[in-house]
């Protein structure tokens, strides 16, 4: 009986062909734990909540010029899961150089393509490294599904999930496939036609606000093709493919809440601002110039709507170019520069073009998206990712996870991944560097700290000093 195949779609597929030895494209997530956990539950637990994201027992069946999902007829959970141990006193240094040696290691495309490492013998507990291809599904909808392997308490409550039987669809012969498909297309047409004419009885003005839709489209279209490549700086060089991985030491989130209420902001300008001050620290500590027009890092943007099922993979995002003023060096000055790029992003039509080119190229030749790639990716020093997590803390076979983080890959010639996620009333800071560009990943991490520190005190200081004029 032959294997049953789902067709890839084009962006899913277009972030496959993104794979090269210098960046795989993987997401990769670690969760540290306060107690080792047994391997027979965490089994237990991955059988009943991953495994039941049917994707995850399939192979990627790449035959050129389309992609398939297909069911991998040799699947084992212990082809996936790998129990290791740190030796001796393994302390933050230990798990961070084995995080990084596996996020330097490509997945094997005969499988599946995630792995799952449980580390033993740290600092007292245990660890959890997900490695996740990119094509299988983007990082917000990753996040998801990994949190849903977590309890809010140390007692689970497991439920069997029955295992999902494929069914074979009934073969159609060409010209049945012709048709069908013709008939899906006529079908659209309509609904679309139906869709325009009732927009215009409920608003007369409704084409004139799409004719103006469109021409944003186009002219976000044309900034993005015409913007100027990234300045020749130590973050952008040849890369080497091994990765070197730090996190940064948690901030308290009532601390950025309090910081973005004295600026008048929100806390992703803030997270935004004090991720420019550390590449301001950088800069300064390798006395290398900085750019006079700033420096640009890619930050994915969510295109799925929030109350979409979990059980919702694949891409479903846009990326934008976010401009960092790296030359501005007061804190608030720079802080309000930040918010206004981060405004004017949020009211362009990028992340939607992104999307859109991504989906182009994923069903054109390869050539045509290795061009554009090489072209996009010299546009940014970085990607930038910013993703909300629990606010509560969370339990995984019985161990409270302590502290969450996860990097998405980079494309292109991007060799910097930086990565901000929010969890239990702290915000993580993780950053994965290319070993050839000449920046340690664990001061900038320090930088990172640094920076948030002098934004908060200027601005509760300048806070202070408005409330002590009004009262004179």
């Amino acid at each position: 009986m032959p294997l049953t195949r789902t067709p890839m779609t084009a962006v899913d597929r277009a972030w496959l062909r993104m794979d090269t030895p210098e960046n795989p494209m993987m997401i990769c997530g670690v969760l540290a734990m306060d107690r080792p956990i047994s391997i027979n539950r965490l089994k237990r637990t991955l059988e009943e909540r991953f495994l039941r994201f049917h994707r995850f027992r399939q192979r990627v069946v790449d035959k050129g010029d389309r992609a398939y999902w297909q069911d991998d007829p040799l699947f084992d959970l212990d082809n996936h899961l790998h129990q290791i141990a740190l030796p001796g006193d393994a302390d933050k240094a230990a798990l961070q150089k084995l995080v990084s040696d596996l996020n330097s290691s490509s997945l094997d495309f005969r499988r599946p393509l995630w792995q799952l490492h449980y580390i033993d013998n740290y600092q007292g507990g245990s660890a959890l490294l997900l490695r996740i291809h990119h094509c299988i599904a983007d990082g917000i909808s990753l996040v998801r599904v990994m949190l849903s392997l977590t309890d809010r308490g140390p007692e689970p409550r497991l439920a069997k999930v029955p295992a999902r039987t494929p069914t074979t669809p009934p073969k159609r012969s060409w010209l049945q496939a012709t048709l069908h498909r013709a008939v899906d297309s006529v079908q659209a047409a309509n609904y679309q036609t139906r869709l325009f004419i009732q927009s215009v009885r409920n608003e007369p003005e409704y084409p004139l606000k799409l004719a103006s839709t469109a021409g944003s489209v186009a002219f976000d279209l044309l900034k993005l093709g015409l913007a100027p490549v990234e300045p020749e700086t130590g973050l952008k060089r040849p890369l080497c493919g091994r990765k070197r991985v730090a996190w940064a030491e948690p901030l308290p989130l009532d601390e950025v809440k309090a910081c973005a209420r004295a600026l008048g902001g929100t806390v992703n300008d803030i997270l935004m601002c004090t991720a420019t001050g550390a590449l301001q620290r950088h800069f300064a500590a390798h006395q290398e110039a900085v750019p006079e027009c700033g420096l640009r890092v890619a930050v994915p943007f969510n295109l799925r709507p929030l109350n979409q099922p979990i059980d919702t993979l694949g891409n479903q995002f846009g990326l934008v170019l976010l401009a960092l003023p790296v030359e501005v060096r007061d804190p608030i000055m720079c802080f309000r520069q930040v918010q206004e790029n981060m405004n004017r992003l949020k009211r362009s039509y990028q992340a939607q073009v992104t999307y859109s080119l991504l989906d182009l190229f994923g069903r054109g030749p390869d050539v045509l998206e290795r061009r554009a790639l090489h072209l996009l990716s010299n546009k940014a020093s970085a990607v930038l990712t910013n993703v909300p997590g629990p606010k509560h803390a969370l339990y995984l076979a019985g161990a409270e996870v302590t502290q969450p983080m996860f990097w998405v890959p980079q494309s292109g010639s991007i060799g910097i991944g930086m990565s901000i996620f929010s969890y239990a009333g702290t915000v993580q800071f993780g950053i994965t560097i290319d070993k050839n560009i000449h920046a340690d990943p664990d001061a900038v991490m320090e930088y990172f700290q640094e920076s948030f520190q002098a934004l908060s005190h200027a601005a509760l200081a300048g806070r202070q000093g408005a409330l002590e004029r009004r009262a004179g």
